[in-house]
């Protein structure tokens, strides 16, 4: 970026940093001026060459074992680069982060996704401070992509066919994220009416048929963009499919159309594409899910979209026949749990969250059995650390990154951190003056900036930031609950604060949208209007200043309602401290050193008795620990336990929030097991895959008649003591089922609330007689700590196919 930003610095910011912008934009006088500088070339031949090694030399995935060789991701946005606005917030985000880390560490993933030609909307505020949404259309001639063709130069297509024997067509663009491939789905093709041509008009901007449309393109057109991709190129074909979200659920249908095509049943396809299938789902509230009605649903497969797929075994995925659903709905994260044998939350907290959330899955099975682990999200470091804080990381340790760097080296001094922190809250200073200043030209076309835009934020004032979308949950307006606390924290007379605020309200969520007015309004009020800011437009760009700028990030949603939060993140990378509820990556990450904690108030009576307790709890921790702290100052001007906050935060989270961290974790816990899955279920012509769906479909048949029929317990006092060993031994009626079918196990933990275990484990219980049909199995369960003991039998069914024991749904548990 630093070669680029040289060719014409004022351009550059003119163009919004974008590489491809800036060189048309550009007078060729000054690259002619630049060809001739033998300097500037030889800088540019250096790089390129830094390039093509960085594209070509094996990586840490090239060391792995059992590594496939290519793997999808599917998402429905990705947040690349400001230059690309295919996103709407941390889900793409974290789409674009996961590619980027992919590339760095050599991981062969094809992604997936659609080219929106309005992105997700451009975000004004109107002077009655209501958000206000546009949507300029995007030139893909201006995008750095390219178009997949065949050898003979015609643009490669997909097409779906849709009801009344129409056909949706999409072409599909080529982006390269570094070593990884991104391919972006475009149905703004002549071979579409003006209505299917919309289909790809907007992320998020359609209602029930025209999102399921999208879906059905992401999903099914992307999997025939990935077959047509691979054989045009010659790149291998994956063997793990990753849906990011339940939007793209659909591509699962599509494998298993393929594989019928090849001579499978539909129930044995099934058994092969939940092999190589992980999904992770980011949402912690049912509210979130996309769901259809069944009958909308029925409409579009009754059609030749998907040869060999009945309509009847499409709605058994994802219709919700269970206690508390709707059967007149189809949920996607429903079907994405179906069709995918691994899935995973995005924190510790979102992983618990989740398997209660989808417990009805997986009716009679504890919370903890329930077969969804978590990932914790991580962010691509190299994009969201301020160069800043590179080039001292580089002067001082030769450091390439921050998260390498000895933060608590002497060689680095606190006077050093201490001037990059203030740097960087200068930039921001800048950036939010210019930005507020092209808001009011906008509005206010030839009439010169109000005279006190020009003090607006105070580089060194403590600045808290707080940026990101706006659902209600997420509580833009606690720091509101009392505008006379927060007034007097902005106009404190020797520990004052200033907030910068940015982040979009959905379209159609009005109430969103009041809660930015609101904070507008108070931002305007005279006496505070240089105190605090809301930023319009939040964006990449936006961040990259936003982040590094604040001293403190504020994050105060309903706790347990933020899967993850990775601004956060972020801002921590760039020695930001955190002050948020223990929600989300904070939950496991927060140490008293790194931040600080708002105390959550989840026993308070009601909605508004949480929103004043946590309020108050939050302005308690800015005016008597957050402020002292940042102006207790050194004889030489520097607030050195502050440093040391830094210091620590940067030492401690740089790596473990990095997104590297998060792709090793899915490749090593999720990507391979999957690869492994698939190949052993697809070994000798599938024979794996159709005896296991006959398995099952026997197992099925027979477990209404499996039941434990008696317990007996021996080989400890009355009394039980740490140490002793409790002998089981339960009868179990198998149902026409054999030993090798099931495991029967000791469930035993804590004994909480009358029958509830908690802290639970297992203990296998080994056949010993078989009396046609009633078996015997017993087993020993040791008693190694202390406190309140119970346990239980259950039978689980036993294969060495599936990946866990509540993946079928099934036990019998002794009563």
């Amino acid at each position: 970026m630093q070669l680029f930003a040289s060719i014409a610095p004022a351009v550059w910011d003119e163009t919004g940093r974008d590489p491809i912008a800036l060189l048309g934009a550009v007078e060729r006088s000054r690259l002619d001026e630049l060809a001739a500088d033998d300097d500037f070339v030889a800088r540019t031949n250096g790089l390129l060459g830094e390039l093509h090694t960085y594209l070509s030399e094996p990586r840490w995935y090239q060391s792995l074992p059992d590594a496939p060789a290519a793997i999808a991701y599917f998402s429905p946005e990705f947040g690349i680069a400001a230059a690309l606005p295919q996103y709407s917030g941390g889900l793409g985000i974290l789409a674009g982060d996961h590619l980027k880390s992919a590339s760095d560490l050599g991981v062969p993933i094809i992604a997936v996704g659609l080219f929106y030609r309005s992105g997700y909307f451009r975000q004004a505020i109107s002077r009655e401070g209501w958000q206000q949404e546009s949507y300029p259309v995007l030139d893909p001639d201006g995008l750095p992509l390219s178009v997949l063709r065949h050898p003979d130069g015609r643009a490669a297509l997909i097409t779906l066919a849709l009801p009344d024997g129409r056909a949706l067509a999409a072409r599909i663009w080529r982006v390269a994220v570094g070593r990884v491939t991104l391919l972006l789905l475009d149905t703004d093709v002549p071979e579409n009416d003006d209505e299917l041509r919309s289909v790809t008009d907007r992320l998020y901007g359609g209602g029930g048929e025209h999102r399921l449309l999208q879906e059905l393109l992401l999903g099914i057109g992307g999997v025939r963009a990935i077959g047509l991709y691979t054989r045009l190129t010659g790149s291998p074909e994956p063997l793990v499919f990753h849906t990011n979200e339940g939007h793209a659920g659909f591509l699962g249908l599509e494998r298993i159309s393929d594989l019928i095509g090849g001579g499978l049943s539909f129930a044995e396809a099934l058994q092969v594409v939940r092999a190589g299938t992980v999904f992770t789902t980011h949402t912690p509230v049912p509210a979130g899910i996309d769901r259809f009605e069944a009958s909308l649903v029925t409409r579009y497969f009754s059609t030749e979209l998907l040869p060999g797929v009945d309509v009847a075994e499409v709605l058994a995925l994802g219709t919700e026949n269970y206690e508390g659903g709707d059967p007149a709905m189809f949920n996607m994260a429903v079907m994405g749990l179906r069709l995918g044998q691994r899935a995973n939350g995005v924190s510790k907290l979102h992983g618990e969250v989740s398997r209660g959330m989808f417990g009805y899955l997986w009716p009679g099975f504890d919370e903890d059995d329930v077969p969804i682990t978590s990932v914790t999200n991580g962010v691509h470091a190299p994009s969201w650390t301020d160069p800043l804080l590179l080039q001292l990381a580089s002067s001082k340790f030769g450091a390439g990154d921050t998260t390498s760097a000895d933060w608590n080296s002497p060689e680095i001094s606190d006077w050093d951190l201490w001037q990059v922190r203030g740097a960087m809250r200068q930039q921001l200073v800048t950036d939010a003056r210019r930005r507020v200043g092209d808001a009011w030209h906008e509005q206010n076309p030839g009439v010169g900036d109000p005279a006190w835009y020009s003090s607006l934020l105070d580089p060194n004032i403590l600045t808290i930031g707080f940026a990101r979308r706006v659902p209600t949950y997420k509580r833009l307006t606690l720091m509101l609950h009392d505008e006379d606390r927060l007034r007097s924290l902005l106009l404190h007379p020797t520990r004052p604060i200033q907030i910068v605020i940015a982040g979009k309200s959905h379209p159609a969520d009005d109430e969103g949208k009041r809660l930015i007015q609101r904070l507008v309004e108070f931002a305007a009020e005279i006496d505070v209007r240089e105190r605090i800011v809301f930023l319009p437009n939040y964006d990449i760009a936006m961040a990259k200043l936003l982040y590094p700028g604040t001293d403190v990030w504020l994050n105060n949603p309903l706790r347990p309602l933020e899967a993850c939060g990775t601004s956060g993140m972020k801002a921590a990378l760039n020695g930001s401290l955190n002050l948020s509820i223990l929600d989300g990556w904070w939950a496991e990450f927060y140490d008293e050193e790194n931040g600080w904690a708002i105390p959550s108030a989840d026993s308070a009576g009601d909605g508004a008795e949480r929103d004043k307790l946590e309020a108050d709890s939050m302005y308690d921790l800015i005016e008597h620990q957050i402020a002292p702290r940042f102006y207790d100052r050194g004889d030489d001007g520097v607030p050195h336990r502050w440093v040391q906050s830094i210091r620590h935060t940067l030492s401690t989270l740089s790596p473990s929030l990095s997104a590297d961290r998060m792709v090793r974790e899915y490749v090593e816990r999720l990507y391979i097991p999957a690869a492994v899955a698939e190949e052993t279920i697809s070994a000798s012509g599938y024979q794996p895959a159709r005896e296991l769906a006959l398995w099952k479909s026997r197992v099925i048949e027979a477990w209404p008649a499996v039941h434990v029929t008696h317990v007996e317990s021996g080989g400890v006092d009355a009394v039980p003591q740490v140490g002793d060993t409790l002998h089981v031994r339960a009868q179990v009626e198998l149902g026409g089922l054999t030993p090798d079918d099931v495991s029967v196990e000791v469930v035993y933990g804590r004994a909480r609330d009358g029958d509830r275990l908690i802290d639970t484990q297992h203990a296998v219980l080994e056949p010993t007689t078989d009396n046609g049909g009633e078996s015997t199995f017993a087993g020993s369960v040791p008693l190694g700590r202390a406190g309140s003991f119970g346990y239980n039998v259950r039978v689980v069914p036993r294969h060495a196919l599936l990946a866990s024991a509540a993946e079928m749904g099934l036990v019998a548990a002794a009563v």
